[in-house]
């Protein structure tokens, strides 16, 4: 079974917790688009829901496959988010926004009552890192908030090189927010919580890619089948 066939075995999995009028986030990403257009089928047979798309791309899929979609100015809460992530730790701690959507995908998923993440389990790691961490910045005073990130990195044990992200085109990524993201190797994060709270306190940082205490459960599809992981309570 190859890697696209393992994204839509995760996807159908998290479709089984959808119920008939659940208003859904709906995420961003290859496993993501899987689970978009399994939706759009059960919706074509009569299921009734409404999503929040997490990026334009998604809009667009949602869209062509018939799925109806709303805003979060429309709606106060979604019952669940499904959406990728880039890695995932026994803690379900995540690094998102290898796609570039991670502000839109953690705005969503903070106003959700579940958040289920999907993926091949290769996604599965013991410690995050080793993807690069997105960093969505504001393109003004770039040098001073890449001074704050490396500042902060310091301050919480970890290092690496950082990288304005460019678009396939070679002209610099763009986010559907109009910002930049910078991408830090850093290799291994050993507090993540501490990290995300650094990086949240930079002024010039919209958002960054540590998803702490968002994902309630994951569901990892590998060649020995299904693995459904459920967040430990505190």
């Amino acid at each position: 079974m190859n890697m696209d066939q393992l994204k839509r075995q995760a996807a159908a999995r998290a479709l089984e917790e959808v119920r008939d009028g659940m208003q859904l986030g709906l995420g961003t990403g290859s496993t993501a688009k899987h689970f978009v257009e399994l939706l759009g089928e059960r919706v074509a047979a009569g299921l009734k829901v409404v999503g929040v798309p997490t990026s334009e791309a998604t809009r667009a899929d949602a869209q062509r496959c018939g799925v109806p979609l709303t805003t979060l100015d429309e709606i106060d809460h979604l019952d669940i988010t499904v959406d990728g992530a880039d890695e995932i730790d026994p803690e379900l701690n995540l690094i998102k926004g290898g796609g570039g959507a991670l502000l839109r995908e953690k705005i969503v998923a903070a106003a959700s009552d579940r958040m289920i993440v999907i993926a091949d389990d290769s996604k599965w790691v013991p410690t995050l890192g080793k993807f690069p961490l997105p960093v969505e910045v504001i393109p003004f005073g770039l040098g001073a908030t890449r001074r704050a990130i490396e500042k902060a990195f310091a301050d919480c044990g970890v290092s690496g090189q950082m990288a304005v992200r460019n678009a396939k085109d070679g002209h610099v990524f763009v986010t559907d927010g109009g910002h930049w993201i910078v991408d830090a190797q850093l290799g291994r994060i050993a507090d993540p919580a501490s990290l995300a709270k650094a990086l949240s306190a930079i002024p010039g940082v919209v958002e960054h890619g540590l998803f702490i205490g968002l994902a309630s459960s994951a569901v990892l599809a590998g060649g020995e089948g299904i693995r459904v992981i459920e967040r430990r309570k505190p």
